[in-house]
């Protein structure tokens, strides 16, 4: 055989081998890519499936972490923070949004715990409110129906048998107010004797002998039951509220009243939601006497909510700024 007929033949033979081999090889290593790419779309999968259920699972956990509602402690902090916690537990109910309650340590604490972020939402009195909106941002929800009103007045209280007549009569004597920031406690009533001349540079010491606060209005008014100071500052209603007794009431007569004062209500963070804090607004706004009369009675002695505005409160503001409390231009 010759070299070029055993060449032939080699090549020949070798030739369709070779393209077997390489169609053998081609198929072979076509089914391991599809392996390995479909290993890899699997594994691909899992892990988007895995990251879904983990972004699901942070999801609902954040859905269920309550808001935190501040209350002012205008009433003893006990008493307030049980019908708090029976109050949240009802916002919780009819909006589906988990609320938790806390008591404030004093009206300044409201503002600051909404400033820094540690509450969500607070119950505000109106000067309150007016902080917290300089302060934190925070917009008005609702506003409380107190007694069937939506705005209540402030007055000078004393002893009837301690012969004081008139607001001048209280020159030289001592008051009980509630707490600086109070609008019924402190605000309006210094408003009042500052546009009847009778207090100098805001200071109460220019009228009175002296001025204590007392931090609550029940504590303020007991100062006068009890001869502690010959007058207190609180609002209309403070008497029945707080003190109850009628026998005691009896004891009770004011001198001086302010001009309306719009009701108290809840605000909210600005940064909070908007479906939740929404949801929250409905359910208060249904929350509402027969029903729910005596949960309103020991949280506020309110009778329930309504729409509020931002504007309603601008009689505040031109009281805080005869006050000189008012945001700098």
């Amino acid at each position: 055989m010759s070299w070029s007929a055993c060449c032939r033949i080699d090549s020949g033979d070798v030739r369709p081998s070779a393209r077997a081999a390489v169609r053998l090889t081609t198929s072979s290593s076509s089914r391991s890519t599809r392996r390995v790419i479909g290993r890899v779309a699997c594994l691909g999968f899992a892990l988007l499936l895995t990251l879904a259920v983990l972004l699901a699972g942070s999801a609902l956990g954040d859905a269920q972490t309550p808001l935190t509602l501040a209350l002012t402690p205008s009433r003893d902090p006990t008493a307030l923070k049980e019908a708090g916690d029976a109050f949240a537990k009802t916002i919780t109910q009819v909006s589906g949004v988990p609320v938790k309650a806390i008591v404030a340590s004093d009206y300044a604490g409201v503002i600051e715990a909404l400033r820094s972020k540690r509450v969500d939402l607070a119950f505000v009195h109106p000067v309150g409110y007016v902080l917290a909106n300089r302060e934190a941002g925070c917009l008005i929800l609702v506003r409380d129906v107190w007694q069937g009103k939506t705005a209540y007045t402030a007055r000078f209280y004393v002893r009837k048998d301690r012969g004081i007549q008139r607001v001048e009569d209280l020159r030289g004597k001592t008051v009980a107010f509630v707490d600086p920031a109070s609008s019924s406690g402190y605000i309006y009533p210094m408003v009042l004797l500052i546009k009847q001349g009778l207090v100098r540079d805001r200071d109460p010491k220019s009228f009175f002998k002296d001025a204590l606060f007392t931090g609550t209005h029940e504590a303020a008014l007991q100062a006068v039951l009890r001869g502690r100071v010959d007058a207190a500052a609180s609002f209309d209603k403070a008497p029945e509220l707080h003190i109850k007794d009628p026998a005691l009431i009896a004891h009770l007569g004011f001198v001086g009243e302010t001009p309306e004062i719009p009701e108290a209500g809840i605000c909210a963070r600005p940064d909070l939601p908007a479906e939740p804090v929404a949801r929250i607004k409905r359910a208060l706004l249904s929350i509402k006497a027969p029903e729910y009369a005596a949960l309103l009675k020991e949280i506020y002695g309110i009778d329930g909510f309504i729409e509020a505005d931002d504007r309603d409160y601008q009689p505040v503001r031109d009281a805080m700024s005869l006050m000189n409390l008012s945001p700098p231009k």
